[in-house]
């Protein structure tokens, strides 16, 4: 299994055996040794995880690399934080997704109204199985987690990814400036339950629901 490790905070380094990677097209910034890459026709499984993105607008273009030696990713300076699985499923803004190990599976899911918050409609990028997989932030992430106790409201623009057992309800009207009366236009919010880990970047996405 291919070795994520962070280069600083800004570049991923991947140490491969023969490995195979998924990553962001024209995500390599440099490589050591022996490397092939192939441009992937969509981010999904085959022609329906390609033609599911084409109608959902969740687009990712995505090549693979397979080889020895160490290739190294970066995206727009952006910071990188490393998420491992364990068999469970991240839930993460296509634009967000950096990398996966070649063993994960990814996909499109409907999560209800999340994906709004890049106008990307009812559907988000899904990662399954065991292996890591590179995410990126504009700014160094927050990992927050959700218990039934203490649920999580989350602005959408500042939104990257999920993982866990958790419930979301899309909230119109309603965001954080509004608290101090500085909101315009409709807003909306995020609302996590359940059990989980949400990464939220400390910068905001502009959203299709007004200033958020």
């Amino acid at each position: 299994m291919a070795q994520f490790r962070l280069h600083g905070s800004k570049v991923l380094a991947v140490d491969m055996t023969g490995d195979t990677v998924k990553a962001k097209n024209g995500s390599m910034v440099a490589y050591e040794g022996q490397m092939a890459f192939k441009k992937l026709s969509g981010g999904g499984e085959g022609l329906r995880g390609m033609v599911t993105r084409r109608i959902t607008g969740e687009q990712m273009t995505v090549m693979e690399v397979k080889g020895k030696g160490t290739c190294y990713f970066a995206d727009r300076a952006s910071e990188i934080n490393l998420v491992a699985l364990h068999g469970e499923t991240l839930y993460v803004e296509a634009s967000n997704l950096l990398c996966t190990d070649g063993g994960l599976r990814t996909g499109t899911s409907f999560t209800g109204l999340r994906g709004t918050s890049q106008g990307n409609g009812l559907f988000t990028t899904t990662v399954e199985g065991t292996g890591q997989a590179a995410i990126v932030s504009d700014g160094p992430a927050v990992v927050l987690r959700v218990t039934a106790q203490y649920p999580l409201q989350v602005d959408p623009g500042a939104y990257i990814a999920h993982t866990g057992n958790l419930r979301q309800h899309f909230q119109s009207g309603v965001n954080f400036r509004t608290f101090i009366g500085e909101g315009s236009g409709e807003a909306f919010q995020i609302r996590f339950e359940g059990e989980g880990l949400v990464y939220v970047q400390p910068s905001e996405r502009n959203t299709i629901g007004g200033e958020a």
